[in-house]
């Protein structure tokens, strides 16, 4: 479990803790979700529409086109929060049901930043069959799956499984969701600092789901020198313990240690464990590096750290109270929004590659004012200290949802016979924004 106060870094930081320790809890009471009803039954024939005998007929409709569910009833903006609890954020195996406010926080954060319905489904199986075959017993009540806290590397072969045998989409967020934002912060940075994809760098410490999916994308992006370290080193040819997925990033190296492998690196992303990367190993990064340390509650290197031997090198963290954070709240809400309106019958690389893009194209937009007033910062643009898009933009839902929705009909994998992508876009914006004309800037 995290000790939050083994890592304080000032006087008081224990009290304050406890004093958001209990704030949390009583937050917590009694659960963050519930059922929202969307039509009313407050008379006798509203209560017979709700219930019998009305219901019957969509039943029936239902029953001779399948498809019509998505017209009928929720499935078209409902998705699956399923874990197993095995890989609980930084708690690790704590249990599916000790990771249940875990998942109802997904559901909220599913609803707050882009009105889908979500739903937790904690299992008590494990094995990758069990876990595969009770999604897709269950899969017909939604449209979509969040794999969610499943440890590697079975999660990997679930998801593949489960995309694999349904007609709905299936992601996994642990996997995609940090790969897809820092593959938008990376596209930024290598613009501001003129450098060229395939030849940068990239040192990642974490051979975990976050990690291999990150190095998977990075490849598709065009990086072509990986370097990625488990707990036991640099993942190398020579090496005998690696399992298949480790396998595809072995390299052939003299490197053996994080000090070894962060020689003249141009990129670092962290996914391990707090203050594992020291200033000495900073030093020796190419220039105008770039470091995401995505380690919580502390980085794997604090961002002052860094700006004392390095202040060219660009930071971001898992933080909201440094710049560019790395939330995965900046994906899946609005990559399942862009996927369900377009009845997606899977996530594909190409969706995911649309998200990256989006994200990074958005951040080099004018920043909204109720952005800047939200993080105090009037001065807040596209540069060093901005290279991904802040959570609260609202924006987000529109460039991405839409990026990913085109990408999906272009890659066939829904069953329109037309997509305008503009008239979607126009949709999104009156969906999200009260004032019709709130939309400037």
């Amino acid at each position: 479990m995290i000790d939050m106060v083994k890592f304080a870094p000032k006087k008081g930081y224990s009290y304050i803790m406890d004093q958001f320790q209990q704030e949390s809890l009583d937050y917590h009471l009694h659960g963050k979700i519930g059922t929202l009803l969307t039509k009313s039954c407050k008379t006798q024939k509203e209560l017979s529409m709700a219930y019998t005998p009305g219901v019957a007929y969509p039943c029936l409709e239902i029953a001779k086109d399948p498809s019509l569910a998505y017209k009928y009833t929720n499935k078209g903006n409902s998705v699956a929060v399923i874990s197993d609890g095995t890989a609980v954020l930084g708690l690790g195996d704590i249990g599916g049901i000790a990771g249940k406010p875990v998942m109802e926080g997904k559901a909220v954060l599913f609803k707050t930043f882009a009105n889908v319905d979500a739903v937790d489904v904690i299992l008590n199986v494990h094995s990758i069959e069990e876990i595969v075959n009770t999604c897709a017993a269950i899969s017909d009540t939604y449209g979509g799956i969040n794999l969610e806290d499943i440890k590697a590397p079975k999660c990997f072969e679930i998801e593949q499984q489960l995309q694999a045998r349904l007609n709905i989409p299936v992601f996994h967020d642990d996997q995609h969701g940090t790969a897809i934002i820092t593959s938008a912060g990376l596209l930024n940075v290598l613009e501001l600092k003129k450098k060229k994809i395939e030849e940068i760098k990239v040192v990642i410490i974490g051979a975990g789901a976050a990690g291999i999916a990150s190095a998977t994308m990075y490849r598709n992006l065009g990086v072509q020198h990986i370097v990625m370290l488990d707990s036991k080193g640099v993942i190398h040819t020579g090496r005998t313990d690696l399992n298949p997925y480790k396998q595809a990033f072995a390299v052939e190296t003299e490197a053996r240690t994080l000090a070894d492998a962060l020689k003249d690196a141009d990129m670092l992303l962290g996914l391990s464990s707090a203050n594992v990367v020291s200033q000495e190993m900073v030093k020796t990064m190419a220039q105008d590096a770039v470091i995401f340390a995505c380690a919580n509650p502390v980085p794997e290197i604090m961002p002052d750290l860094v700006a004392e031997v390095r202040p060219d090198i660009i930071m971001g963290t898992g933080r909201s109270d440094f710049p560019n954070q790395v939330n995965n709240v900046l994906g899946f809400p609005f990559i399942f929004r862009g996927a369900l309106d377009v009845r997606a019958k899977k996530i594909t690389e190409k969706m995911k590659m649309a998200a990256a893009h989006a994200l990074a194209d958005l951040a080099k937009q004018p920043v909204p004012y109720y952005v800047k007033a939200a993080y105090n910062d009037p001065t807040l643009e596209f540069g060093p200290r901005h290279i991904i898009p802040k959570p609260f933009s609202k924006e987000v839902l529109i460039w991405v949802a839409s990026a990913v929705a085109q990408a999906a009909f272009e890659d066939g994998v829904t069953e329109l016979e037309s997509f305008d992508k503009e008239a979607y876009v126009k949709s999104l914006r009156e969906m999200i924004y009260l004032d019709k004309k709130e939309d400037k800037k």
